[in-house]
């Protein structure tokens, strides 16, 4: 069963989201980065909440989606010894460098911005061991998820891959089941909060999603989607995702009163749980069929989709160090951003189409 490149060309979008969405909170979007810029201006702050907002929504699940669906194709060609030694060396050998030494470098080059000195607090970090898992709670959070994936595949006695064809209303229902589990998820762990570097208030949908790719492999659903499928959930898509914005206005604006949406029982918590499955379903269908239809457009996406892994793993200390250069400089904060995510961008597949030329590299990233 081979990979197809539509798939592979979404990878490399959705890593480029990754990296702008983490510009964004840098300059004054909510959520948490290394170096933070913040700003006052409305005008910015809206469209920034918007941004992370519907990114939040989808292009992580996205990727819980994909790895599922390879993950289960993988172990049906590798067998279990072999899918395991592969899921180790391609999460487990990142993980550890960039927690021990990529983590402690972005959290020294943040810490110039305080006056910190850029070598000597990286290796005053080194020294103690210091871990920062930073993005690659995805890698641990794919350690666990491929664990557990093999200890189904055991109990069911090695059982062949799903083939799984979700219908319009099996979709629905597993919308409503996953804003469900979201939101009684998060009265216990809101988002924001982290264990392991892990926010399991986002793994409600994490988990569905990559246990829905695991049980399509077998049908190739994903490679294979309905355009009228496609098109009615890309309009739930349109019509459910500006309404979470125009209530939080509303709230917050008008009422004045605080649009609390990380967890409790609170109306704003409830709709954002039940918000995100509507809005992801839609981009993530829209955009299967929409780049299958396609087709490759050029052969310069297929050395990107090679470098997008490693391009995942090395964005850390490449876009704060470029954040720090652009925060001097006498622009508003939404130029800076557009500015630093699309150096960041471009540097992070270049240092990554240089990473994979170092020796053993290929077989890791």
């Amino acid at each position: 069963m081979a990979r197809t490149d539509f798939l592979d060309r979404i990878r490399v979008v959705l890593t480029a989201l990754v990296i702008l969405h983490h510009a964004a909170i840098m300059f004054g979007a909510p959520g948490g980065w290394y170096l933070t810029i913040p700003t006052d201006n409305l005008a910015e702050k809206l469209p920034f909440a918007v941004f992370v907002s519907v990114n939040q929504a989808f292009f992580m699940g996205f990727f819980f989606l994909l790895a599922g669906y390879f993950s289960a194709i993988s172990y049906e060609r590798k067998g279990p010894a072999r899918f395991a030694r592969d899921r180790l060396l391609r999460l487990g050998i990142p993980l550890l460098v960039y927690g021990f030494v990529l983590g402690p470098l972005t959290v020294a080059i943040a810490g110039v911005h305080e006056g910190e000195p850029l070598l000597e607090h990286w290796a005053a970090l080194a020294t103690r061991l210091y871990f920062n898992i930073g993005p690659l709670w995805f890698a641990l959070a794919l350690l666990i998820f491929s664990a557990a994936y093999l200890l189904w595949r055991y109990l069911r006695n090695r059982a062949s891959l799903g083939s799984w064809s979700p219908s319009h209303h099996t979709l629905l229902l597993a919308a409503l089941a996953t804003g469900a589990c979201a939101f009684l998820l998060r009265l216990v762990m809101p988002t924001g909060q982290e264990i392991w570097g892990l926010q399991i208030g986002y793994f409600a949908s994490y988990t569905v999603l990559f246990a829905g790719g695991c049980a399509m492999a077998g049908s190739r659903w994903l490679e294979h989607i309905g355009p009228q499928q496609a098109r009615r959930w890309r309009l739930v898509a349109w019509l459910v995702g500006p309404l979470l914005f125009v209530y939080g206005i509303v709230v917050n604006l008008v009422l004045g009163q605080p649009f609390e949406t990380s967890g409790g029982w609170t109306l704003p918590a409830l709709a954002y749980a039940f918000w995100e499955p509507f809005v992801a379903w839609g981009i993530i269908l829209g955009m299967l069929a929409r780049f299958r239809r396609t087709g490759d457009p050029s052969p310069r996406w297929q050395p990107w989709a090679r470098q997008a892994y490693a391009a995942y793993i090395l964005h850390p200390p490449l876009l704060t160090a470029i954040g720090l250069a652009a925060a001097t400089l006498p622009l508003p904060n939404m130029l800076k951003f557009v500015l630093s995510g699309a150096i960041g961008v471009a540097a992070s597949f270049l240092v990554a189409r240089l990473a994979l030329r170092l020796p053993g590299a290929k077989s890791i990233l």
